[in-house]
């Protein structure tokens, strides 16, 4: 595997100021791809090769649907950006959208968690996410100069897509970051790790699991759960779509909408058949 494209190909997505996710998913699928190709001379893989690779990892590797479409991109921007190649794979694009449910937690089982995580730094953690409804990476790159007390705000910079925007912070977590602040004392990001550096995404992870255990809250969720968990709750309680949309950073109201699916549900009270026998 020629280490030395995956290097090449990092500095041009650092040029173009990918965000360091992307760069980190870009990587991850170029080195699998090199890895598996690596019999073959990279520059020289033909089209149909590329197209046999993807057939390959949806038959016999059973990928998903992201997965395939990640991979496709990564391939087609590689070539492109290293040997000047256009090469076109969307005929092998997912025609079919999947149509999955976002995960989500009740309210009940969130506060289980919350109760459950007893240091102070891994429950601020947690509460971010879940009260401002936060990705992993933003809650990464909060920096203390983000949260405006005076406001009850909290400034979400360059999020995914690169765009800022606000959410609002609740004066309940307000309350805990101070104690955080008073006890931890971070100089720049808002939860450092060793020597100021930002907190691992690995470590908030595994922050959540131990809680999962903890709480005894057998459902499954990852990070991003709080999140979707956060969008529910804020329809369950009647906010306005539009507004959690923003809130969120959705670029499409379609996107948002996912979650009126669970709500409306929720909602109608329906009873079962077999209540009625």
């Amino acid at each position: 595997m020629n280490s030395n494209f995956i290097q090449q190909f990092v500095t041009i997505l650092r040029m173009q100021r990918y965000a360091d996710r992307s760069i980190k998913t870009y990587t991850s699928h170029l080195t699998y791809f090199l890895k598996v190709s690596s019999t073959l001379k990279t520059e020289d893989i033909t089209q149909r090769q590329l197209e046999d690779f993807i057939i390959w990892l949806v038959e016999k590797k059973k990928v998903g649907q992201s997965y395939q479409k990640a991979m496709i991109a990564t391939i087609t921007k590689f070539y492109k950006e290293i040997f000047q190649r256009n090469i076109n794979l969307k005929h092998l694009y997912p025609k079919r959208k999947e149509n999955k449910l976002p995960k989500f937690l009740t309210k009940d089982e969130v506060k289980k968690i919350l109760d459950a995580t007893e240091n102070l730094k891994h429950k601020a953690i947690l509460t971010t996410i879940y009260s401002c409804g936060l990705r992993l990476s933003e809650v990464l790159e909060l920096k203390i100069a983000d949260i405006k007390t005076l406001e009850n705000l909290l400034l979400v910079r360059q999020s995914k897509g690169k765009k800022d925007r606000v959410v609002v912070l609740s004066p309940l977590l307000l309350e805990l970051l101070r104690t955080y602040y008073k006890s931890y004392k971070p100089k720049t990001y808002l939860f450092e790790g060793h020597e100021g550096e930002k907190y691992s995404e690995r470590s908030v992870q595994q922050i959540l699991k131990n809680a999962l255990v903890k709480a005894t809250v057998i459902s499954p969720a990852s990070v991003h759960t709080l999140r979707h968990s956060y969008a529910t709750h804020l329809l369950e309680n009647g906010t306005d779509i539009r507004i959690i949309k923003e809130l969120l950073g959705h670029n499409n109201i379609k996107t948002t909408e996912i979650y009126t699916h669970i709500t409306d549900v929720s909602r109608a009270k329906i009873k079962s058949p077999l209540d009625y026998l």
